[in-house]
């Protein structure tokens, strides 16, 4: 017997796999095994039919395998989405701060690992993590479409922190991103202005979605028009920042700006300089987290904060809840922003 077999827990006298017993369920290989290993929530229709064909296929689950998962390490797994030259590592390490200060309350241990903000790198770093056995995960995706975890036989719960995958149905613990952006752009709207650009990184990750679904919205409920022109999306990096600032300032003449990621607000921050804007009274600017730079710029700058490390204090609380009862429904935990006023808007 191998210890692929052990793993996959086949019935090696039979041959029989839990493949065999997904595709005679019609379900995943993922249901089947949180079914046979209680670690996540699966409706009792569900369980009747995997039931039911494990009993048609005569399959036993392997014990020996069993066993080694049963046995918990007292380790918990955490991926982040961080690039080289990224500023938000620091908010990742936050985060990490936040689990890690809530796990050691109860005797567990952190493996920090990082996707790098790639897919496959994410898929590695998950399949790593569950050959070392560890009671669980918490992962913040790189992606929405998260469909490959449930085709994936993992043994531990897993908990989203930041951003919310679409395909999985999990624990989420989110910042609350949409009225935290509705917010400083109904400030900007208080204050007279009609014409705000927006700056944003990639669409195809929540945090993204979530923001630029704020801004619209609230242009919207104020009656103003929305314009394709005052917005611009690309890779999140200080370069885009400065050349997008760059042309909505020229270009679209518009009188206040709002960035939805830090890394876009420093290159932003740069051109203003450079070109001597004065802001608040030709330029107004909000941006986004509250780094301790954001508060010696000149004037100093309206941001919105995130609370990161109570973002990583309530994804471990979730993540041992659900080790203690596994097959509890999934939940999502959404965490408030705060607008932190300043000369520049």
């Amino acid at each position: 017997m191998s210890i692929d077999d052990l793993n996959k827990g086949v019935n090696v006298g039979t041959r029989v796999s839990i493949k065999d017993v997904a595709v005679s369920a019609g379900v995943s290989t993922a249901t089947v095994s949180h079914v046979i290993n209680e670690t996540r929530y699966v409706a009792e229709e569900t369980k009747q039919k995997v039931h039911e064909a494990m009993r048609t296929l005569r399959y036993s689950p392997n014990s020996i395998a069993r066993s080694l998962r049963s046995h918990q390490s007292n380790v918990i797994g955490l991926v982040i989405p961080v690039k080289k030259n990224d500023t938000s590592n620091f908010f990742f390490m936050s985060i990490a701060h936040g689990i890690e200060s809530t796990l050691k309350k109860h005797g567990y241990q952190l493996i920090l690992s990082n996707s790098n903000e790639e897919l496959e790198n994410e898929k590695n770093q998950i399949d790593m993590l569950n050959s070392q056995i560890v009671d669980g995960v918490i992962l913040a995706p790189t992606v929405l479409d998260h469909n490959y975890l449930e085709n994936e036989a993992y043994d531990f719960p897993i908990v989203f922190v930041d951003r919310k995958p679409e395909g999985y149905e999990g624990d989420c613990v989110l910042v609350d991103n949409f009225n935290g952006t509705y917010e400083a752009i109904k400030l900007l709207i208080d204050k007279g202005h009609d014409k705000i650009g927006y700056l944003s990184g990639p669409l195809g990750i929540s945090t993204s979605e979530e923001r630029y679904q704020g801004y619209k919205q609230a242009l919207e409920d104020h009656g103003i028009e929305y314009k394709d022109d005052f917005v611009r999306f690309g890779e999140a990096n200080y370069e885009n920042g400065q050349l997008y600032t760059e042309e909505l300032v020229d270009q679209e003449s518009v009188s206040a700006i709002f960035i939805a990621n830090n890394v876009m607000t420093i290159g932003a921050m740069i051109t203003l300089q450079e070109k001597d804007i004065d802001i608040p009274n030709k330029l107004a600017v909000i941006g986004f987290d509250d780094y301790e730079w954001t508060k010696i710029t000149k004037p100093p700058l309206t941001v919105i904060k995130q609370p990161a490390f109570e973002l990583g204090e309530k994804a471990a609380e979730v993540l041992l809840e659900k080790i203690k009862k596994s097959t509890t429904p999934s939940s999502e935990y959404r965490l408030p922003t705060e607008l932190v006023i300043r000369g520049s808007s």
